[in-house]
């Protein structure tokens, strides 16, 4: 539903309990964990994960392993063979900045396309807007290279 997965949606939908997951997928009405307005579901996954951050009070580092990339959540129990090629691992310690580097590098990717798809279908990147507008962190980075 996110249109990816990466720091945000495993700070936000990964560690909240079962009535905090069906209450951020309804976009924080409470209501269909599959039926709520997709945009109010990446802000709520967003302000999930801002409330996260704000109680670790900086003292997270969030890592991106861009591996066996494929269109589905790892919650599908029968999810699609990945169809890209491993990118690495990322890290930083804005959730933002990480999953945009991220994103941005499926895009830079030659064979990024299904999962451009699954991106551009679920409005992913508004999960990455909402983000920096509540202050959970910047879209803008530095992509520094460790293994040159």
């Amino acid at each position: 539903m996110a249109g990816f997965g990466g720091a945000i949606k495993n700070i936000s939908i990964g560690i909240a309990s079962s009535a905090g997951k069906a209450h951020i997928h309804s976009g924080g009405t409470g209501g269909s964990m599959w039926g709520g307005d997709q945009d109010a579901f990446l802000e709520s996954m967003a302000e999930a994960g801002k409330s996260v951050a704000d109680a670790l009070d900086g003292n997270i580092l969030y890592i991106n392993v861009m591996n066996r990339l494929s269109v589905d959540c790892d919650c599908d129990g029968s999810p699609a063979e990945p169809d890209m090629h491993d990118i690495g691992i990322l890290a930083s310690y804005d959730p933002v900045a990480l999953d945009q580097a991220c994103v941005d590098l499926v895009y830079a990717a030659e064979d990024g396309g299904a999962l451009i798809n699954r991106i551009e279908s679920r409005n992913g990147v508004h999960t990455l807007e909402h983000a920096e507008a509540i202050g959970l962190g910047s879209r803008t980075y530095d992509l520094v290279r460790i293994d040159s």
